[in-house]
């Protein structure tokens, strides 16, 4: 029955990644929603920010991923007002760790599916990237990550050429786009455009949004 279930279950895949700089963090995604063979979407904004603190990008079933980000949102906000302090990154981290955790233990006819990535400011300015697993394990990434997305070995692999460690932003920055391009290359399941954002002491960017066009030329 599983085995069944399985097979009809459409793919899905995109292309994440995150690299820590000496002056804070870069997340980048690209745009191509795939269901099995088919591109249902060209503008799917897959790395979002959260709040005014908290970056989040996610790869998997889109349902899984965008409903981890309304509930981690209002999750944020009921700890907050509970506590009547901000929750840290590393505490924003392990609490959508255990939301993936629960759900996927729970009994259901479609399994969820979503992996992760966090990104944020803590009041004193510290930048963290953090990386969650569809099953729920949380790892605190100290250079990159590309989280289980479908780009992940191409980018991994440009990653381990490419990164080194105290880049500034901007070299972050370009290092990201390059990693998106090169797995979209490759990747049937990633393309057709980029987000890029920061996190830094001075806050939160979305400083680069590309839209990917079909060119055709004669040979």
């Amino acid at each position: 029955m599983n085995e069944e279930i399985s097979k009809n279950i459409l793919s899905t895949g995109t292309s994440l990644v995150g690299i820590v700089c000496k002056d804070g963090i870069v997340m980048a995604s690209d745009r191509r929603a795939t269901a099995g063979n088919l591109i249902a979407m060209k503008n799917l904004k897959k790395t979002e920010q959260i709040n005014e603190y908290l970056v989040m990008s996610g790869t998997g079933s889109f349902s899984d991923t965008e409903l981890s980000k309304k509930l981690i949102k209002a999750q944020l906000k009921l700890k907050e007002l509970k506590d009547k302090s901000r929750p840290t990154i590393s505490e924003a981290a392990n609490l959508i760790a255990l939301m993936n955790y629960q759900n996927i233990r729970r009994p259901s006819m479609i399994p969820f599916i979503a992996g992760l990535m966090v990104g944020g400011i803590n009041e004193d300015g510290k930048t963290e990237l953090y990386s969650i697993e569809p099953a729920g394990s949380v790892t605190k990434i100290e250079d990159y990550d590309a989280n289980f997305s479908s780009g992940m070995p191409y980018i991994l692999g440009l990653l381990e050429r490419q990164y080194r460690k105290n880049m500034t932003i901007q070299e972050g920055i370009n290092l990201a786009l390059e990693s998106i391009k090169s797995s979209s290359a490759r990747d049937s399941a990633s393309g057709n455009g980029i987000d890029v954002f920061t996190i830094t002491k001075e806050g939160i960017k979305h400083v680069s949004a590309q839209k990917a066009e079909s060119v055709y030329s004669e040979e």
